[in-house]
């Protein structure tokens, strides 16, 4: 799949709060520092994974699956197996009203899920990753030797 730079940025700026599905406690997992990069960059995160309920991550309690969740969701972003994308697709179509993004990790896709949230109005990612399309778009790869396109004087 490809997307615009333009979508993308879009998708990023104006997402406020992410439903991180499959978030590990353990911090040299993806979904560790994804989940924190994103809230150290002011996104709200609502960490979701059955096996750490009730433990606190980033100043959040974490949640067993989006039934749970009494705040509002703008994304969510799935670790999870593409198999076990169109149960959690499903879930978040019924249970969070504000969802406006589907964001599927490196690796993850699946096309009748995504055909379904974006038959809901749900703008759909797969196989991407919002902490490196953050970093790109935004011109924080620099340092590490990434061309992102993005003119910048910070070093």
């Amino acid at each position: 799949m490809t997307y615009s730079d333009a979508f993308l940025r879009d998708v990023l700026k104006r997402t406020k709060s992410v439903a991180v599905v499959g978030v590990s406690m353990n911090p040299v997992r993806p979904s560790y520092y994804v989940a924190r990069y994103l809230s150290l960059k002011g996104y709200k995160i609502v960490p979701v994974n059955p096996g750490h309920a009730g433990k606190s991550l980033f100043g959040a309690t974490v949640v067993s699956d989006l039934t749970e969740i009494t705040e509002p969701v703008d994304m969510v972003d799935i670790f999870r197996r593409s198999d076990a994308v169109p149960a959690i697709v499903e879930q978040a179509l019924n249970v969070l009203p504000n969802l406006r993004t589907v964001w599927m990790q490196i690796g993850v896709q699946h096309s009748e899920a995504a055909a379904n949230a974006e038959a809901h109005g749900v703008d759909v990612i797969q196989n991407r990753c919002p902490k490196i399309e953050y970093q790109r778009l935004f011109g924080e790869l620099r340092m590490g030797g990434f061309a992102t396109g993005v003119i910048s004087s910070k070093l």
